[in-house]
Order: C-alpha cells, then sequence, then structure tokens
C-alpha cells in the first residue's frame, strides 16, 4: 500500500515538473516571437530559474528538449524549414489559459528612471526577421517611438542580446539607455512610471 501510495506521488511530482517545463518554453516563445532549438533550453531554464519553478536531477537540456517535442506532438509548437519554434494559435490560447496575454519582462518595485531604447536598421532583405524583431518587442511591451525606435523603462538587455544572436542582426540593433526623452510624460503615463 505505501509503495503504491509513493508512486503515486512521484508520478504526480513528475507531471507538475513536465508542465512547468513547457510552460517555460511556451513564456520563453511567446517573448521571442521564434527561436532555435538551440536558444529554447537556456531561454526556457532562465524562466524556470527566474519563477524558482524546478530542480531536477536528469540533465536540463534533456528535459526541455523532451518537453518541446512533446509540445510539437500536441500541436502547441511549430518548426521551420530553418529550425526556428513558433507558437501555433493553439499554443498562443495554452499562454492565454496560463494568464498570460502579452508577455511582459519582470518589472523592478521602482523604476530607475532610464529609458531603453532599441533601434534598428535591417536591410530589405532581411524583411521577415525585422517584421520579426518587431512583433517581439510589441509582444514584451515596447512602444513604438518611430519606425525603428521601441522604448521601454525597464532593463531588458538580455533579452535583446538574445535576440540579436538568435536572429543573427547584432550589427543592426543598438540598445540604448537614456536617461532622458524629450517630452517624455505620453512614454511615462503609458507605462505607469514616474
Amino acid at each position: 500500500m505505501k509503495k503504491e501510495l509513493d508512486l503515486r506521488g512521484f508520478k504526480k511530482r513528475r507531471k507538475i515538473r513536465i508542465a512547468k517545463v513547457q510552460k517555460a518554453i511556451l513564456y520563453a516563445l511567446a517573448a521571442s516571437g521564434g527561436i532555435t532549438m538551440a536558444l529554447v533550453a537556456p531561454n526556457a531554464l532562465q524562466v524556470l530559474k527566474q519563477f524558482g519553478w524546478i530542480k531536477t536531477k536528469r540533465n536540463p537540456y534533456y528535459t526541455v528538449n523532451e518537453s518541446v517535442l512533446r509540445l510539437q506532438t500536441g500541436g502547441f509548437v511549430r518548426k521551420d524549414s530553418r529550425g526556428f519554434l513558433y507558437l501555433t494559435e493553439k499554443g498562443e490560447r495554452r499562454i492565454s489559459e496560463f494568464g498570460l496575454t502579452g508577455f511582459h519582462l519582470k518589472k523592478p518595485k521602482r523604476w530607475d528612471k532610464k529609458w531603453r531604447v532599441v533601434s534598428f536598421d535591417i536591410k530589405e532583405k532581411k524583411k521577415g526577421v525585422r517584421e520579426q524583431l518587431r512583433t517581439t518587442l510589441t509582444a514584451i511591451g515596447f512602444v513604438r517611438l518611430h519606425r525603428s525606435v521601441w522604448v521601454y523603462p525597464y532593463d531588458c538587455h538580455d533579452l535583446i542580446t538574445l535576440l540579436k544572436a538568435d536572429y543573427e542582426i547584432g550589427n543592426d540593433v543598438l540598445y540604448i539607455v537614456s536617461e532622458y526623452i524629450e517630452n517624455d510624460g505620453l512614454l511615462r503615463r503609458h507605462f505607469k512610471v514616474e
């Protein structure tokens, strides 16, 4: 009897762990718009670590890769011919079930009164990547200041670095930290910062 209870408890804990890994993968994909398999594991592991969701004795990369395959089989994630993973409509619905309608980076308790500005000049031959970057910035919560200039009030350097590496646009994107933007009242009200 005790063995049977232990086995049920183990199975329940395993299901919870798998669900948390899959949730982290979906969050990582929602944040990036689309990323290669090589970056799914580090992004998902970062989400898991940030929320303190999982501790596993197994190789975490194996756990993440196994979960990606399950998500693909379930129709939540698709892989294109270049190896990029994207959320499907079913995956987006699953994220909204988690209460995540638009991915936002963790906000500090107090704003440091510095604006994060992302500016890019991506050539026409990479038009698809340019659109993915715009979609990702919008999903994160950036506000478009000018055609290719986007603003956000909180630190997101690590995420922008990941996007630059993943989309192979390192030299085409600038991350700027600014203490002053002229007439920033609308931005302050939009982001509810003072």
